[in-house]
């Protein structure tokens, strides 16, 4: 990774004077002329509401406004324009730009997010300051059916007057770092519909299968019009807990007939489920479906409730038959209800901002440690004598931590 990734150049002080400018209640300033010439602060149609310090962030603006150069601006704004017009083609070169590694188009970036952010602040100021989109995250282990369940459910919500965005995450090959990508080609009826939007990423070594980008892709569909946000996550294991951060609500699909489920799925990963779903009841795994719904049913009446709210619930559906599949759609629509009603989503989703801050904040960190000067020039030497078992890995550790520590604050 080049090394001016982890440098703050022409653009990054600017663009952090810009954002630490904003007003602490409100982003809507953002929302009209950011990449424009002039920058006159936007008066909100909110009733009551005014934006605070104007001045200073149309200062704050200009100044931001200068890095920018002609063909940088145009494009941002023809994204953006694109992006909330609800244009597929501008939500994909959208989410392209945040997935870039590329250093410059990076800052960029964040400056479409920024807008972004703003615009869809200003659709939820005027729902009542509720979400305008439902998040769901969902999940299980392979051959669970989960992209034919995406399908069905998918096409049954655009069949009923919603946008539905699908955001499927791949696993990359260790070795070639490859992706198959397979999520879209399953898809095949909902890729067609005008109302969905599918998008497959690789998880390029993210741990966890969900990649770092995930929860930009998720604002920016929701900037586009989707009310319905489907993140599907890899196989079973750290993905779920990855997932659950980002997502209102985390579904985890499960097969009839794999075994002893209890004991394959973690007790961990139930824990964070709020619905369970049994899929391919139909034919001869009507039987096991049954079966597998009585057995987590009893498994989540000893787990502790996550919120006041809601009691996870397990249930029965067919993407082949259809059948349960309303009934599904129900249950997750009784969930956000109630945790709409109690204040409990709202909460959440402010607690999950957090959480992927710090996470982002503790991969740049890993990364800059990494490229640091003093580090890439012990780095050989210390890892050859760990694997000749010279000295120890926690030695080796606290000499590149403590190299890093002391060239940091000369």
């Amino acid at each position: 990774m080049p090394q001016s990734y982890h440098k703050m150049g022409r653009f990054g002080l600017p663009l952090l004077r810009y954002i630490s400018s904003l007003p602490s209640t409100r982003t809507c300033c953002l929302h009209q002329g950011a990449f424009a010439g002039s920058h006159p602060c936007y008066q909100s149609t909110i009733p009551g509401h005014r934006c605070q310090r104007s001045r200073g962030v149309s200062t704050a603006l200009s100044q931001h406004i200068q890095d920018l150069s002609g063909p940088e601006q145009r494009l941002l704004t023809k994204l953006y324009e694109g992006l909330i017009g609800g244009q597929r083609a501008s939500l994909a070169e959208c989410i392209t730009l945040v997935e870039t590694q590329h250093p410059r188009k990076k800052e960029l970036a964040q400056v479409l997010l920024q807008r972004v952010l703003a615009y869809r602040t200003e659709q939820e100021s005027r729902n009542g300051g509720k979400p305008v989109a439902f998040r769901v995250g969902l999940s299980g282990p392979p051959g669970a059916g989960k992209s034919s369940f995406i399908e069905v459910v998918g096409k049954m919500l655009t069949g009923r007057g919603h946008k539905v965005s699908v955001l499927a995450v791949d696993p990359s090959s260790c070795t070639t770092g490859g992706s198959l990508m397979g999520d879209k080609t399953r898809m095949t009826e909902l890729s067609r519909d005008m109302n969905a939007f599918i998008r497959p990423s690789p998880t390029s070594g993210t741990l966890g299968g969900v990649t770092r980008t995930t929860n930009e892709a998720i604002v920016l569909c929701e900037g586009a019009g989707y009310d319905i946000v489907l993140v599907e996550t890899v196989g079973v294991g750290q993905s779920e807990f990855a997932v659950a951060d980002m997502v209102d609500m985390f579904v985890l699909l499960i097969p009839p007939a794999g075994g002893d489920e209890l004991q394959g799925i973690k007790r961990g990963i139930i824990e964070r489920a709020n619905l369970v779903v049994v899929t391919k009841s139909d034919g001869d795994l009507l039987v096991p479906a049954r079966r597998i719904q009585a057995e987590y049913t009893s498994a989540l009446k000893l787990l502790r409730r996550q919120t006041k709210s809601w009691n996870p619930e397990v249930v029965r559906a067919s993407s082949h038959t259809g059948e349960g599949i309303p009934e599904v759609w129900a249950k997750m629509e009784s969930y956000r209800d109630a945790m709409l009603a109690s204040g409990e989503l709202q909460g959440r989703r402010r607690a999950q901002q957090k959480v992927w801050m710090w996470s982002l904040i503790q991969e740049n960190v890993l990364c800059h440690f990494r490229n640091h000067p003093s580090v890439r020039e012990a780095l050989p030497h210390l890892e050859e004598r760990v694997t000749q078992g010279a000295i120890s890995p926690g030695l080796a550790a606290d000499l590149l931590l403590r190299g890093f520590s002391s060239s940091s604050t000369q």
